[in-house]
């Protein structure tokens, strides 16, 4: 499907015009357009990248097959940016959408093969404001990653939710079976987000950095301002990383201590039965010649013993805090 947006004179004069216009439209003096192309079919794909504005071989080529990396070619008279929209799905699994972008003097092109939220709205954003004031395109390319960006606020929020869950479960007593999958999946998600934001973080520092003159230098803040987003993006996913494995950690030494304080109270119980086993051990020999064995307060003794020793290793362990 194609969509377009006409500014005429920066402000906004067509929405949609028919595809087949815009190759004389975008000649036309002080006129500026927005094509995005979502899905479009091969014969869409060749009349805007190829017939409308004639781009290099090789970038039509890298646009209509999937790239894995973000990238950023200067051509003579245009940019050619690869992006990758996020999309966190109910299953706790990220995926990520390609986006090319053809950012030239007078034009926008976009294309995605997938509909994508931060595309749509910003061609709402657009269409339904024609008081917006747009000198450039590199407006629209703004207006599209930073709302790329604001697509991570949910995942981002999800995680953040998830890793709470596995602090309080850690402290209230979570099973090791279950705590195990939750971390390493955990850690997992936050590695892949990482391996989102760090080459796509990347393309729009270069971008802000002034070297383009496609990118006017009034857009240049925005877009530090949107690198540094994405900076704290990548810091909170390393120091949510760093977290779940304190967490583990703490699992583990509560663990470890738990299983010493059993050790202690089995101790604790083996020592407490210590004397009896000794004294009935020694009453216990079958020697012939044992005097004691045929005394008249022998067994009143014996049990004595027993029950005093047993009461003093047990105040003793007591005063220690063993027990």
């Amino acid at each position: 499907m194609i969509s377009s947006l006409v500014y005429r004179d920066s402000k906004l004069s067509a929405v949609n015009p028919p595809p087949e216009t815009l190759a004389i439209l975008r000649t036309e003096p002080g006129v500026m357009i927005w094509v995005d192309l979502s899905a479009p079919t091969d014969s869409e794909t060749k009349l805007i990248l190829e017939q409308t504005f004639a781009f290099h071989q090789l970038a039509i080529e890298d646009c209509v097959s999937d790239s894995p990396f973000p990238k950023l070619e200067p051509y003579d008279d245009y940019l050619y940016l690869v992006m990758h929209a996020v999309d966190y799905r109910q299953d706790h699994v990220f995926s990520t959408t390609e986006l090319d972008l053809f950012i030239g003097k007078n034009f926008l092109v976009t294309y995605h093969r997938e509909p994508l939220r931060p595309v749509d709205a910003s061609l709402d954003r657009f269409s339904k404001s024609p008081t917006i004031v747009v000198r450039g395109p590199d407006r629209f390319a703004h207006t599209i990653l930073d709302f790329m960006i604001e697509a991570y606020k949910p995942a981002l929020d999800a995680l953040h939710r998830q890793i709470e869950g596995v602090e309080s479960g850690v402290l209230s007593g979570i099973s090791a079976p279950e705590l195990f999958p939750q971390v390493v999946g955990l850690r997992k998600q936050l590695s892949q987000l990482r391996q989102i934001v760090r080459p796509q973080r990347e393309i729009i520092v270069e971008l802000a950095q002034g070297k383009y003159r496609l990118i006017r230098s009034v857009i240049l803040p925005y877009l530090r301002d949107l690198s540094e987003e994405m900076g704290r993006i990548e810091n909170q996913a390393t120091g949510w990383s760093e977290q779940l494995i304190l967490s583990f950690r703490i699992f583990l030494n509560k663990s470890s201590h738990e299983a010493n304080e059993g050790i202690r109270v089995l101790t604790a119980i083996t020592a407490l039965t210590f004397p009896a086993l000794v004294v009935g051990g020694w009453f216990g020999m079958n020697f012939e010649h044992m005097p004691e064995l045929h005394a008249k307060h022998t067994y009143p003794v014996a049990w004595s013993l027993m029950l005093a020793s047993t009461y003093a290793i047990w105040l003793f362990m007591r005063r220690r805090k063993w027990l």
